[in-house]
Order: C-alpha cells, then structure tokens, then sequence
C-alpha cells in the first residue's frame, strides 16, 4: 500500500500533476491549489471566483499556485453556486457569409477583453433552426446575440424573457439592437448613379424573412424617387453567388441599366453571370452591392459597395449584452450606425446606346 502522504510532506509539482491527467492535461483541483499554497480551499474558491476578497500576498501564493499546476477554471463549475458562466452566444443566419465575419470578430474582441467566452451557432437561414439553436444555447450561457435573425419578433422577445438578448440588423421592440443606417449609404449611391445618367435602377432582394432586406429595398425606392429615377424590385433565390447569378436574366429583362443588390455576394455572382454573357460592367449595367465584405475588392473590375461597419456592430452588440448582463446597460432601444458608399470599378457612367 502506499503511505498516505502527510501534510508536512511537500505538495506535487507541476511536472507531476501534468502526468496525473490524461494526454498531458492537469486534473488540479482547488483542492491542490490550497495545499500547494498553504491556505484553505475555500480562501483558494474566494480568490479565484472574486479577485480582492484575500490580501494580495495571499492572492500571488494561489495564483502562483493554479499556474504551477496547470489549472483551469471550469465555467459550468463555476456556474452551479452562482448561475453565471461568463459565455454569451451569438448565432448568425450562415456562418459561410463573409458578411458575419467581421460581427464575430468584433463580438469576440469584446468577449475577450470582458473575460468571456463567445458560443457561436448559425440557423442556415431557418427561422425554425434558429429557435431551435437560441433555445438551446439559451441553457448554457448568460445572454444571447442574434444577427440577422430569420425568426419573428414574438420569438426573439419570448427569448429575451428568459436571458438578456441583444439582435443585429434588425429592430425588435423591447429589445436592445444595433442596427446600420442604411439611408446614407443608399443615397449616396443612388446619386452616384443618377450622376452617371442611370433612370432606370434594379433591386435584387434577400431572404423573404430578413428585416434588413426591406429596409435596403424601402431605402432605394426614397432615394430613388428623390433623383427621379424608377426603381424595380427582383428577387432571388437565395443570398449568395449561386443566388446572384440566376438574377441575370431578370436583369437583363427588367430593363435596369443599374442594380443594387441585398447584399455583395449576390452583386459577384451577378456580375460573373453578366460577363459571360458578354455583358460589360460598368459601361452596359452598372452593379452596386452592401456591406463591403473582404473579397469585394479582388472582382474584376472591383465591386462598388455600400459599407455597413459589421466589427463595430458586433462589438457595440456584445457591450450592450455585457453591460446589460453587469447592471449598467439599457434593456432596449435601438443603436444606428452609419453606411458609406465605396466606389470602385463596377459602378460608373452608362454608355449611350448605338
């Protein structure tokens, strides 16, 4: 049998505890910590959980102590005394959009800074998918982000009930929400056209469940009634390449010697279709996508786009869901960022007919 060790012994080093656990990995415990730093496990619980609550000296000994043996804090343990896990999730309606890059890279910017961890989850452009992702994240972190939610508004506020959730591209009454502006940067594009002797300009819309798709679509036909131009509304199949390119030949029927799009991968998938066509852009249509994701620039020519600021929304939407969590932020209303226009090459003056 083997001796029991006896408290004047000394405690395992950190060699040692690493080749306890499986793989390399620590199994430390509290427990370890208090007798590797002479105190007591609940001193070890106050030090770890709440920063401040020991002297400092004791403090360095139990930081010290976690760092020697590789400890890791487990946010679900931590959460059973205090139903807190320090995770929020964020779903985003398709995770292959390069459009939501930049959302989780500002919400995990945020995160980080906050000592949280970020959960992400997609819908796959499904309202049913997407509540039933929220309902299920809904058990295991503090709050919730939800961009370019498909579900509606009764569902997104029955969630915000149980835990607070914060939604982007989109307004939910009673809810918190960053949202872009889209108006500026639809008037700016649309006097650009009007500039370049376009009368006639098309639309290509999202998904039928996006708030932000009728938004854009409501932003170009007041913009367009200002510069006196028609507008005409077409729809596609669904918000990518693929989606764009089965547009081009109601393009090409409607008219428009100008198309603004729902979003940039519908413009690029356009833009490919025209072109094997025999379609030159910008000289016989001109082509205007939204939100300038990376990779708008490298089309041939280079994509004219309105820019919406996707980092800041996603860093403003995980302040407010964190400020919101901590006691200090507003449990509603609506955050407007603004929109720019970005000219590049596939946007320009018509040529007149011979």
């Amino acid at each position: 049998m083997t001796e029991p060790q006896t408290p004047d012994k000394p405690a395992p080093s950190a060699g040692s505890a690493k080749k306890n656990g499986r793989d390399g990995k620590s199994n430390a415990t509290i427990y370890d910590i208090a007798k590797l730093a002479g105190v007591n496990a609940s001193t070890v619980s106050r030090a770890l959980s709440k920063p401040g609550r020991v002297s400092s000296k004791t403090q360095k000994l139990i930081e010290d102590a976690a760092a020697e043996l590789n400890y890791q804090v487990n946010p679900f343990a931590r959460a059973l005394p205090t139903g807190k896990t320090n995770t929020f999730g964020l779903i985003v309606a398709d995770i292959t959009n390069p459009t939501f890059f930049d959302i989780i890279r500002g919400a995990e910017t945020t995160a980080t800074s906050r000592d949280y961890t970020l959960v992400l989850a997609e819908s796959a452009e499904s309202a049913a998918t997407e509540l039933t992702a929220a309902r299920r994240l809904m058990a295991t972190v503090d709050g919730l982000i939800l961009a370019s939610p498909r579900m509606d508004d009764d569902n997104i506020r029955a969630l915000a009930q149980d835990k607070p959730v914060v939604v982007i591209n989109r307004e939910v009454e009673g809810v918190p929400c960053v949202v872009p502006d889209v108006n500026k940067g639809i008037s700016e594009a649309v006097r650009s056209l009007a500039a370049n002797g376009h009368t006639k300009v098309a639309y290509v819309a999202g998904p039928p469940e996006s708030w932000m798709s009728e938004r854009r679509w409501e932003g170009v036909q007041a913009a367009c009634d200002w510069s006196r131009l028609e507008a005409v509304r077409l729809e596609s199949t669904k918000p990518t390449v693929d989606g764009g390119r089965k547009t081009a030949r109601d393009v090409r029927a409607s008219g428009a010697t100008a198309v603004l799009t729902y979003n940039d991968l519908l413009a690029i998938g356009l833009m490919q279709e025209l072109q094997a066509a025999g379609v030159v852009v910008p000289d016989h249509v001109s082509i205007i996508g939204f939100d300038d994701i990376f990779g708008a620039d490298f089309t041939t020519p280079p994509l004219t786009t309105v820019r919406s600021p996707l980092g800041e929304c996603g860093e403003a939407a995980a302040k407010r869901l964190l400020d919101f969590l901590h006691g200090s932020g507003e449990q509603a209303g609506t955050l407007s960022v603004e929109t720019e226009l970005v000219l590049r090459g596939s946007s320009g003056r018509i040529l007149p007919a011979r």
